[in-house]
């Protein structure tokens, strides 16, 4: 059998369809792949050695670095075995987009937590369709509703005219 190449690991990074984030455990960027770029329009050098408040909402901040100190205190989020966290983020031209994610700490010989890595998907399109699908289905809701309930004048009119009928 062919044993894997030592820089295996690294092309798999470098080369997945979905953003890899590694942060450190101060919550600065040290990883930033090629899909990192296209999701969130920051290239590596821009990202790398930057606090992560580069891609996260300022309204959503605190709530983030809370669950963030956490995680770190205690080694564990309730994310880490492969939930989906599905979340707005910020491109770098300013516009808010949907994405999900799946965290792993990566802790050291000691049990710390030394490493963050998020592995991020855009889907802000899906979003959006998704959005307006709840708003069509809605829409049909209330009009199914009020052909089912008639309202007080057309129940009068029914009622008026069958007993004129009579």
């Amino acid at each position: 059998m062919t044993p894997l190449p030592h820089d295996l690991a690294g092309r798999i990074l470098d080369g997945s369809p979905d953003a890899v984030l590694v942060c450190d455990r101060t919550g600065i960027v040290r990883y930033w792949n090629i899909a990192a770029e296209r999701v969130f329009g920051f290239g590596a050098i821009e990202a790398i050695g930057v606090s992560m408040d580069l891609i996260i909402p300022e309204r959503l901040r605190a709530r983030h670095w809370a669950g963030w100190e956490t995680a770190m205190k205690t080694g564990a989020t309730r994310y880490g075995e492969g939930q989906l966290l599905a979340v707005p983020a910020l491109h770098k031209d300013g516009r808010q987009i949907s994405i999900e994610f799946s965290i792993e700490l990566l802790k050291g010989s000691d049990g710390a937590v030394e490493w963050v890595v998020a592995l991020i998907r855009d889907v802000t399109e899906r979003y959006a369709r998704e959005k307006a699908l709840r708003q069509e289905l809605k829409a049909l809701s209330v009009t199914d509703r009020s052909r089912a309930e008639p309202d007080a004048a057309t129940l009068t009119m029914r009622c008026c005219s069958d007993s004129v009928a009579l």
